[in-house]
């Protein structure tokens, strides 16, 4: 009988899959602020994503319980500081339903004119900074461009560029200044006649087409099941939006104007989509305010209040459509001069939560595409 000889082959790492922990973050990975992402890959590509968050946590719901009801505006209004002013409108909507207070009309066109504006500031924020994030540099120069129209317009009403402080408890600070709703309108039509160049030098961008068609699909079911609001949902076809479906304000009356966009394919194309669009349906309300502001005799802006305001003991819930997503506020009183507790319930907080559905089985190159495509603020995450 022949002898055999057996011989062993080792067979290296190289040979089998090997999954490979990334972290991405904390430090600033082109968003808007300090995000962690730890990503499982498998060569290139991702098995697992899990968002870690927290880095910029403030407290402020903690904060909420240690600051009377004129205090608390200014902590609300900083969690996304790109929607100042729709951060302060929900607080100061949920203590006056809690006192069953009646705002001026003048107060509720004024809100609702300034709340779109400040819509408008955010959506050219990111319809500048998502090209910037795919390699385009040139949009962002136009967004901020026009973001300085309205800006010099929301500065010189309310004394704040981004952290605007103008809402009360009643109404607003003041009333509007001389001669302002003129320029407040020249300057809407001014952003307004030169959208068209973020239209068509990002839309009509092969190479943006090309990065973000078909990439990060979102299902409806997986919106459903995450919470996710604003123009993220209606990129993937869920038809909600506060301002028709529960109007406050001033929205009820403007129906006609109001439009919610959605787009059915659910990608990242779809959300960027949705944003511009909505960015021109924004000045189109914001041009009705005018009107409607036009129309109003001179009156109040605010209600007088006591110099000591306690809410009744009791809770109530006020929600709004922020340009992010839903954000709401649960107050419940003891019938103090402080909020015995104030939850505040974020648009970001939610939409993040998907990259844990969106990320895996995508490319490593895709994941800044997705990411960005979310539109978040990391404040409103951590809060």
């Amino acid at each position: 009988m022949t002898p055999t000889t057996e011989t062993m082959v080792g067979i290296g790492g190289a040979a089998e899959s090997t999954d490979m922990v990334l972290n991405i973050g904390p430090q600033h990975p082109s968003t808007h602020g300090v995000l962690r992402l730890r990503l499982v890959l498998d060569g290139e590509r991702i098995t697992r994503a899990e968002p870690v968050i927290g880095y910029m946590h403030r407290g402020a719901e903690k904060l909420f319980e240690a600051r009377d009801y004129r205090q608390i505006i200014m902590l609300a209004n900083r969690h996304d500081w790109l929607s100042a002013f729709s951060n302060e409108l929900g607080v100061v909507l949920a203590v006056e339903r809690m006192l069953g207070m009646e705002v001026p009309t003048r107060a509720v066109w004024t809100r609702t004119l300034l709340a779109e504006l400040n819509r408008v500031l955010n959506h050219l924020m990111f319809l500048g900074s998502y090209p910037l994030e795919l390699g385009g540099i040139t949009p962002i120069f136009y967004a901020f461009t026009e973001r300085e129209k309205l800006q010099h317009v929301m500065e010189e009403v309310s004394g704040g560029r981004m952290h605007y402080m103008f809402n009360r408890v009643g109404g607003l600070k003041e009333d509007l200044p001389a001669g302002w709703t003129t320029r407040a309108r020249a300057a809407v039509a001014e952003v307004r006649s030169r959208m068209d160049r973020l239209d068509d030098l990002v839309l009509g961008n092969e190479i943006f087409r090309g990065r973000t068609r078909g990439v990060g699909v979102l299902a409806p079911e997986t919106v459903h099941a995450y919470g996710v609001s604003g123009p993220i949902a209606r990129g993937s076809g869920v038809d909600f939006d506060l301002r028709r479906d529960e109007p406050y304000l001033g929205y009820g009356d403007l129906g006609d104007v109001l439009k919610v966009v959605t787009r059915k394919e659910g990608d990242c194309l779809a959300r960027f989509e949705c944003l511009l669009e909505q960015t021109h349906n924004s000045l189109d309300l914001a041009d009705a305010c005018l009107d409607r502001l036009t129309e109003l005799p001179p009156g109040p802006i605010n209600q007088r209040l006591p110099k000591v305001l306690k809410a009744p003991e009791g809770h109530t819930y006020a929600w709004t459509e922020n340009p992010l997503g839903i954000n709401g506020y649960y107050l419940v009183s003891k019938g103090e001069k402080t909020p015995y507790r104030l939850k505040l319930r974020s648009a970001s907080y939610n939409n993040i939560q998907a990259l844990t559905e969106l990320l895996p089985g995508t490319l490593v190159a895709d994941m800044v595409a997705i990411l960005g495509s979310l539109f978040f603020v990391v404040g409103d995450i951590d809060k």
